[in-house]
């Protein structure tokens, strides 16, 4: 029954108790909060490369007359995933790197880009994500005007048309200060806090009746107050010297002349 009761007691956690350890070490937490903001801001600033996006859109279509029927709506939205697939093979992409003179490989280039298709819609958008952002515009329009001879002529259709090159991106996708400092702020709040809930669990040092209740499963019958006794034993010991008698004083003895 005993055993029981303990293990029970162990499981239990109470959240009052809990709020009021971290609010009282809500000065912590703050202090915690603000290094790991700044470690966060300095690392994102001086460590992190910044990184510029530039897309090209196509648009599908799979007749060259001026009137589109339902069917060909439909294989157009049947192309959308083999275009999305296709553009990012290994032999256009090569041939991206080599036109415009690069050293990446393909599997570099591949992680690069990134090919989506709004719902609903005939058009391939293609991002490009680089370092530099001339090179991002460069090898994504490179890319969309040789998909334009490349696609057709492996998947037997009509040729995309371009509607949107891509620019060169004045302001960086990635990464921001804000969003990191704010990061690496709340990580180091979660880790003090952490640390001081689990310091606070593995204590098991009986302090208060509570804890002995806790702890062992016994209810205290008195409790002995600590108290200062300091200025008790100083007067005791001035009692004690003060009853002591003092030495009597010795007698000079003059010597007699004869």
């Amino acid at each position: 029954m005993s055993e029981n009761r303990m293990i029970n007691t162990e499981e239990e956690i109470d959240l009052v108790e809990i709020f009021y350890l971290l609010w009282n070490n809500f000065t912590k937490i703050v202090i915690c909060f603000l290094v790991g903001a700044i470690l966060a801001f300095v690392y994102t600033f001086f460590m992190v490369t910044p990184l510029y996006k530039a897309s090209a859109k196509m648009y599908i279509t799979s007749s060259s007359n001026t009137v589109v029927n339902v069917a060909d709506l439909q294989i157009s939205s049947q192309l959308r995933g083999d275009y999305k697939y296709l553009l990012t093979s290994r032999e256009l992409l090569e041939k991206v790197n080599a036109d415009l003179g690069l050293n990446y490989t393909a599997n570099q280039l591949k992680g690069m880009i990134s090919v989506t298709n709004p719902t609903d819609t005939r058009i391939i958008d293609t991002t490009v994500t680089n370092p530099d952002p001339k090179q991002a515009a460069d090898i994504a329009n490179t890319l969309v005007n040789n998909a334009k001879t490349f696609l057709p002529d492996i998947m037997k259709s009509e040729q995309p048309s371009v509607y949107e090159y891509a620019i060169v991106p004045k302001a960086k996708s990635s990464p921001s200060y804000s969003k990191n400092t704010i990061i690496g702020g709340l990580l180091g709040a979660v880790l003090i806090c952490g640390y001081l809930i689990i310091r606070h669990l593995m204590n098991d040092t009986i302090i208060t009746p509570d804890d002995a209740t806790k702890y062992l499963g016994m209810q205290p019958l008195a409790v002995i107050p600590e108290g200062n006794l300091g200025s008790f034993n100083h007067k005791v010991v001035s009692k004690k010297s003060s009853s002591k008698k003092k030495p009597a004083p010795k007698k000079k003895t003059a010597a007699k002349g004869k």
